[in-house]
């Protein structure tokens, strides 16, 4: 049985803050299973220029993902909302294995069910390579944002 994932559409401004919130501190865990209960069982992606379908691609993709993008930290801002759909802009940085820092600039477009799932996410991503000096979220890999972590419009992004 599939339990509700609250908050539920339609979402009012506070309940979409928090779903982008939950959404954040959940990537932030780097738990591809964790992170993949969060999507409807026939979820569709469309990742940079990846396509796929089903929690079972989506844990796939994000194994892959975070064994590349070492010292991961998101920041997601809540770009619009209307009934069960949310836009968020978002930051992230990582480096490489090599040691390259980058910066990944994005927005994502979501559709929930009715149960609160994500049934489409759309991504789209742009990296730029930055000094490990210029990096401006400091807080420990696979843990929330603190509270009192700056935004991205506080941090100028």
């Amino acid at each position: 049985m599939i339990h509700p994932r609250p908050p539920l559409p339609p979402f009012s401004h506070d309940e979409a803050l928090t779903k982008v919130r939950l959404a954040e501190d959940a990537w932030n865990t780097r738990d591809p299973r964790k992170v993949a209960q969060a999507y409807s069982p026939d979820t569709r992606w469309r990742n940079r220029s990846e396509f796929f379908t089903g929690r079972a691609e989506v844990e796939a993709f994000l194994t892959r993902k975070w064994a590349e993008e070492n010292g991961y930290r998101l920041i997601k801002e809540l770009w619009a909302h209307d009934g069960h759909r949310i836009a968020v802009r978002f930051c992230y940085e990582y480096h490489d294995r090599d040691g390259q820092w980058f910066r990944a600039h994005g927005n994502e477009n979501w559709a929930f069910d009715a149960l609160g799932y994500m049934e489409e996410r759309h991504a789209s991503i742009n990296d730029v390579a930055i000094e490990e000096g210029a990096r401006l979220f400091h807080w420990p890999v696979g843990t929330p944002r603190p509270e009192r972590h700056p935004g991205l419009s506080d941090l100028g992004l």
